[in-house]
């Protein structure tokens, strides 16, 4: 039985995540929901006064034009603490404040949110307290798995929030209806009749100032080991009985469970990156290693690529590449659905036999299909054309989905303990041929759109 919480407590709520997506997204949910009673605790290192505070809740609130009875009775209600969340007797204190069932919110690094984790196990509790981590959820499949045993200690699994703002984003919704509600894609969604699948999430920003995180994470843990392994899941899934949170999760985890490294070899499945000085839109980039905070010894990869197989029935010998790299030329997020081309073109009709190939886009959500008709011209020529079509106006935004979801005790778009260690299952041949440099770095200038010789994907 799910229950709604009455309290959130965000922990780390004088930094950047919460600031910039974690109150906008709890805004907008405010607003679209004015009957909502939600009471918000801010606890942090920074020293701010409840009044300071107020003034970064009212400043995020603004960007998406909150208002409502909800949100007038927040915004009047925070609270703010100056606390060190790994103490059990400030933990004690803060949940001490909360009324009703509470929530806390985890936008703290790892490391710290594990000490936290273990810290709440010496202190008083409500029976619903509900916990929302943010990735990356441990650092490989050991840490993982000890972290998931010591929440365990705590609360049971579907009160745990293991936060990925993808799935928060629509796609899980897009895909499914795309795929089951139309009977032209599910009866030929398998390896008869796809031949590749890419998954690529390129952006034309740079570091941004966040080299205290991304310089130990990289590429492929920020982005592959979290973000598109989950939607690969989504779209690689066999159909789901109900959209319920059981149905939906363990139709993910049957996916990863059968994924692994195309060829079982990192030196051929795998490529990685990164930028050196260049422009994009008129902005001069420095080289990655020479931004703030960088150290180039770590060799920290910008673009990461990896190719995966799911050796199941459905999809046993198609290929799945994950790409997602910064500071690249062109922006592109999307899924890449390539369709084997036709067995036999008549005698007669002229043109490429190219594939059909459907483009599912994020941000905004959009489709694709790319397909060859006859021309306007010469009728026995093939010409190649595409059916666009739109989900929805994409207004919501991803946090706003994820934090319904937490305050509402629905864990059905976060990713559960067994996934989160099977992401780091399926990468840790790569990481480990990183770490020991059987792959090579290889280099692109920003603004290009990869090392020369990488052959494009999608």
């Amino acid at each position: 039985m799910t229950q709604r919480v009455d309290t959130l407590l965000i922990f780390g709520a004088s930094g950047d995540l919460t600031a910039r997506l974690l109150l906008p997204g709890l805004a907008q949910l405010l607003t679209s929901q004015p009957e909502r009673r939600l009471e918000l605790i801010g606890a942090g290192g920074t020293e701010w006064t409840d009044e300071e505070w107020r003034s970064v809740v009212t400043t995020s609130f603004a960007e998406v034009k909150a208002d409502g009875a909800a949100v007038e009775k927040l915004v009047a209600s925070t609270r703010y603490v100056n606390a060190d969340v790994t103490d059990p007797a400030e933990l004690q204190k803060l949940l001490g404040m909360a009324k009703g069932t509470p929530a806390i919110y985890f936008a703290l690094p790892p490391a710290v949110a594990a000490k936290v984790v273990v810290a709440l196990q010496s202190v008083d509790y409500p029976s619903g307290l509900t916990l929302a981590l943010e990735k990356p959820f441990g650092m490989d499949v050991a840490s993982a798995e000890a972290l998931n045993g010591e929440l365990a200690k705590l609360v049971p699994e579907n009160q745990v929030h293991r936060v990925d703002h993808f799935l928060g984003r629509s796609t899980v919704f897009n895909f499914l209806g795309l795929r089951f509600a139309n009977s032209i894609f599910e009866p030929l969604w398998n390896g008869e009749h796809i031949s590749r699948v890419d998954i690529v999430y390129d952006e034309q920003l740079g570091l941004e100032g966040r080299a205290g995180y991304y310089d130990k994470a990289g590429a492929l843990v920020d982005m592959i080991q979290s973000h598109l392994l989950q939607v690969m899941a989504v779209l690689a899934m066999e159909p789901p009985a109900t959209l319920g949170q059981n149905d939906l999760r363990d139709g993910k985890e049957l996916v990863l469970r059968a994924t692994h490294l195309w060829g079982d070899d990192p030196k051929t499945a795998s490529r990685r990156a990164r930028y050196t000085a260049g422009t994009i839109d008129g902005r001069e980039l420095p080289s990655y290693s020479d931004e703030q905070g960088v150290d180039p010894e770590r060799e920290t990869e910008t673009l990461a690529e990896v190719t995966l197989e799911i050796a199941n029935w459905r999809w046993k010998g198609v290929p799945f590449t994950l790409r997602s790299g910064k500071a690249l030329g062109t922006r592109r997020r999307e899924s890449v659905v390539t369709f084997t081309p036709a067995r036999q073109v008549p005698v007669g009709l002229t043109g490429a036999n190219t594939p059909s190939v459907l483009r599912i886009f994020l941000a905004p959500d959009a489709m694709s299909l790319e397909i060859d008709i006859n021309g306007p011209g010469d009728p026995y020529e093939l010409e190649r054309v595409s059916l666009d079509a739109t989900f929805g106006d994409g207004q919501l935004l991803a946090y706003r989905e994820v934090l319904a979801g937490i305050l509402d005790g629905d864990p059905t778009l976060s990713v559960r303990g067994d996934s989160a260690v099977e992401g780091w299952r399926i990468l840790a041949p790569v990481i480990e041929a990183w770490k020991a440099g059987d792959v090579p770095l290889d280099e692109y200038p920003a603004g290009s759109e990869g090392p020369e010789g990488w052959a494009p994907i999608g």
